[in-house]
């Protein structure tokens, strides 16, 4: 679903050579968390990941390290260790950071010349497509896929490692918000025209609308986010 999210498997575990064993068990317990099979709220058991590996509790314990200090596990003094729960007033915080990262990519990538946009106009036409096919299925897990997919190729395409470490960080956090709502329809239409008018910006080689645009687009996306999921109204069954 994240762009940048390898599969990992147990198999890896046997050969480590150059890669430190406590990244390896970092890599596949973040797959988990970021593909949802670890939820916001669950206990993330230690004996339990280190019998699936293979490992002993020493890299568990650095693995679950790394990933505290990247802010997507929580420990609780003589509970143990936790997939964070976000709470409203620090989604709201990253969303502004990453409209701001979103927004100065946009431009940057604006700046280029037609020829080196060629490629990411191809991937932003692509992915656009992908949300479109998604949007009328329905396919909302899909779509959110291919949005991601779309800021992404805008992130790397600025040519800014600081940004795009940083980015990444921002989104996988906002991803464990993001989690139990993608059964629900996120205005996918909505979203798709903004879309649209981003790659026409890019393509018309406009920094400054570029960077209102993706801003814009962003926040509308923590807007809708925020917006209550509508509740079925029952028809009433003839007598």
């Amino acid at each position: 679903m994240l762009p940048w999210l390898t599969e990992s498997s147990a198999d890896r575990f046997s050969d480590v050579r150059d890669t430190s064993l406590a990244k390896l068990v970092r890599d596949d317990m973040l797959g988990l968390i970021l593909k949802g099979v670890l939820l916001p709220g669950q206990r993330i058991n230690e004996p339990d990941v280190a019998s699936r590996l293979g490992v002993s509790r020493v890299p568990v314990r650095e693995a679950l390290r790394e990933l505290e200090s990247s802010g997507l596990v929580v420990a609780r003094k003589h509970s143990g260790v936790f997939v964070r729960q976000l709470a409203e007033p620090e989604i709201r915080d990253l969303y502004q950071m990453r409209a701001l990262l979103d927004g100065y990519a946009g431009q940057q990538v604006a700046l280029r010349s037609p020829a080196d946009n060629k490629a990411l106009l191809a991937t932003l036409d692509d992915a656009i497509a992908a949300m479109m096919a998604a949007a009328n299925t329905p396919d909302v897990q899909r779509y959110y896929g291919e949005n991601l997919r779309f800021h992404w190729a805008i992130i790397e395409s600025a040519g800014n490692q600081s940004l795009t470490d940083t980015y990444r960080g921002i989104v996988q956090k906002l991803h464990l918000s993001r989690l139990k709502n993608l059964a629900h329809d996120i205005g996918m239409q909505a979203s798709i025209t903004e879309h649209l008018e981003i790659v026409q910006a890019v393509r018309a080689g406009d920094p400054g609308r570029c960077n209102t645009l993706l801003s814009a687009h962003v926040m509308g996306a923590h807007s809708r986010l925020l917006a209550p999921v509508p509740v079925p109204v029952p028809v009433p069954v003839p007598k």
